[in-house]
């Protein structure tokens, strides 16, 4: 027994004698460098939102025909940035070095990409500052990670969890940010890379508590949408039917986009020449339907608020698709998540003004979700980010639409990065 019990009073002192390894919780040092990863991206999208909105109050001075001039100019200046610093690339090379670079994104073009999207996001562009938060932040958690001495998979997580960050500064939901910044990396499998599940939901939290302090972010819906009432199962197969509708018009988005990409790439001119051609024509689309300008985070209330006729309606859904291609394929830097929401609410409109008994809110959620779903396939993420952005707390509808548009959609990816082809080669 004396021995037995020796045995157990030595153990106990060598369990003692190291404090440092010893540790009776779940989290560890990485816990600690997936926080300071949050952070960090969410100081940095809070500084980069201030900094938009004083530009593009400054901006929006310029109204009438003057807005052809603004956004010509900064179109212009976003091609000379680009052009003299360097290209920082779109969101198919973020995702390409992620899945193919181990993982590293490189942060020598945060300038580039920083300077050229603020004078296309601020100037009126359909595209929003999602992808270059994105790039920044997740950029900043590969350098983190080289600081930090990591490697491998555990590089790739923290940059993936510096994506995520991006992600769920600007949509304000830490869980969807998360997942699509994991969803978005590949255009079948959404959880590939499923060792940066909780890196990514650790930096996530952290950027969202760090973005809402600096920009005084508060907790609620940001599209004012009516209450949405269960009406009973049929509201399921509404809700698939309104995602086919949305999803053709996401076809419809992914042929425009081709067509405008062969024009731009008709003839070898430098890229301000494009973006500058580029500016002129969202210029001149701005002028006779100001609702286009911009991508669309404030515009969506205009739409849901106004009453707006069907005929308008349509000019606008046409119009729109055609600004976001033209943003996309002539140079100008940023996102097409929010405008491809803008898109869907103007076509859930369109679906209420022919059938009035139908339920408003889930039209437009439905076509948001499938539309969304259809070009960057993340069936999952939009669902909960759109439960998010609209406080549509049930998940089941937005979830029949957003599988809708993601099965429905082309085999070939929008993003031809998420190409499993790629990765096989």
């Amino acid at each position: 027994m004396k021995i037995n019990r020796r045995r157990r009073l030595i153990k106990t002192f060598n369990l003692l004698d190291q404090p440092i390894k010893f540790n009776p919780f779940v989290f560890s040092r990485t816990f600690f460098m997936w926080a300071f990863t949050g952070l960090v991206g969410g100081a940095i999208a809070g500084g980069y939102w201030i900094v938009l909105e004083c530009f593009t109050e400054f901006l929006a001075e310029f109204q009438g025909w003057m807005v052809i001039p603004t956004m010509a100019v900064c179109g212009l200046l976003a091609g000379l940035v680009i052009h003299f610093i360097g290209d920082p690339g779109e969101i198919h090379l973020i995702v390409n070095n992620i899945r193919f670079n181990k993982g590293k994104l490189d942060p020598k073009n945060n300038p580039s990409m920083i300077l050229s999207s603020l004078f296309c996001v601020a100037s009126g562009g359909s595209l929003g500052p999602e992808a270059p938060l994105v790039q920044v932040t997740g950029s900043t958690g590969t350098w983190l990670g080289k600081i930090f001495r990591l490697k491998g998979e555990e590089l790739r997580s923290l940059s993936i969890a510096g994506m995520a960050s991006g992600f769920t500064a600007l949509f304000g939901a830490p869980l969807g940010g998360s997942l699509f910044s994991l969803e978005i990396l590949h255009h079948k499998h959404a959880v590939e890379y499923y060792r940066a599940i909780i890196p990514a939901l650790v930096a996530s939290c952290f950027s969202y508590v760090m973005f809402a302090l600096i920009i005084h972010l508060g907790i609620g819906a940001t599209w004012d949408l009516k209450a949405y009432h269960y009406s009973g199962v049929y509201d399921f197969i509404y809700a698939f039917l309104f995602g086919v509708v949305a999803t053709i018009f996401g076809w419809i988005f992914i042929f425009v986009v081709k067509f405008f990409k062969k024009v731009f790439e008709y003839r070898q001119f430098p890229i301000y020449v494009k973006t500058l051609t580029g500016g002129i024509i969202l210029g001149v689309i701005a002028y006779n339907f100001p609702i286009t300008r911009y991508f669309g985070h404030h515009e969506v209330n205009q739409l849901i608020n106004g009453n707006f006729t069907l005929n308008f309606l349509i000019v606008i859904l046409i119009f729109k698709i055609i600004a976001i291609a033209v943003t996309v394929t002539s140079g100008w830097r940023g996102g097409f998540i929010i405008p491809l929401f803008f898109v869907g609410t103007t076509l859930g409109l369109i679906i209420h003004q022919l059938f009035p008994a139908v339920d408003t809110t889930l039209a437009i959620v439905s076509c948001m979700a499938a539309i969304n779903a259809c070009v960057t396939r993340t069936p999952m993420s939009t669902t909960i980010i759109l439960g998010t952005l609209t406080g549509f707390t049930y998940f089941v509808p937005i979830l029949f639409a957003s599988l809708t548009g993601y099965f429905l959609a082309p085999k070939i990816p929008f993003i031809g990065s998420q190409s499993e082809k790629l990765s096989e080669e």
